[in-house]
């Protein structure tokens, strides 16, 4: 079994949704489009069942970038939540489609479930966890700590975020200038860099870059 990162991801309220094919719908255009503009999977964030998705990533600095670029490009009302799983993996043999089990997918579903309860704890907006397998090395579990610190401030900020905001926040995050951004939405570039101070994502996207520089 060959260590990778994994991720399981349900809807957030799946049962509660006005129209859950259309949320489908959305959640893997949305899927599609962050791969599209930065694509970073092993394999992308694809439907099992029920409201459930899975996805492979080559390390946890990916995943965090891709769910990052996933939820910011999630149309308004429709939400994700993410377990990180780190862990070895394996196809168990089957007579149709590949399964895939092992510590990694063990990992990712603690890893969904604590986002969970965060969020029945007092924490809404919680939306994303890192678990790693018991046999993990300890420089991954030092960061493993560090990672999930940095995601509760993300999802505050993203969770308090307009959908202007959001918006601006992806393109930040894809390289795009504000001046870039600024045209696209009709607006002053000191509009875009206020827009952007205030949300919190400077601070965000440094957040990101420093958790990748350690890695």
């Amino acid at each position: 079994m060959s260590p990778v990162v994994v991720v399981i991801a349900d809807i957030v309220g799946s049962r509660m949704l006005p129209d859950r094919t259309a949320a489908q719908r959305a959640i893997e255009d949305t899927v599609a489009r962050a791969e599209r503009d930065h694509p970073l999977a092993r394999r992308p964030l694809t439907a099992t069942v029920g409201d459930e998705f899975q996805a492979e990533y080559g390390s946890v600095s990916d995943a965090l970038r891709s769910l990052l670029l996933i939820q910011l490009a999630l149309p308004e009302g429709i939400e994700l939540r993410f377990g990180v799983g780190v862990g070895a993996v394996d196809a168990v043999g089957s007579a149709t489609d590949a399964i895939f089990d092992g510590p990694g997918w063990w990992a990712a579903r603690a890893a969904v479930d604590q986002a969970h309860r965060l969020q029945d704890r007092g924490m809404p907006r919680a939306r994303t966890c890192v678990v790693g397998a018991l046999e993990e090395d300890a420089a991954m579990s030092a960061r493993i700590p560090l990672a999930n610190a940095y995601l509760r401030a993300r999802d505050e900020l993203v969770g308090g975020m307009s959908e202007r905001t959001r918006r601006l926040a992806y393109g930040r995050a894809l390289g795009r200038t504000q001046r870039e951004l600024a045209l696209d939405e009709g607006i002053t570039q000191p509009a875009v860099s206020q827009t952007l101070s205030s949300a919190g994502v400077p601070a965000l996207l440094a957040g990101l870059t420093a958790l990748e520089e350690d890695a």
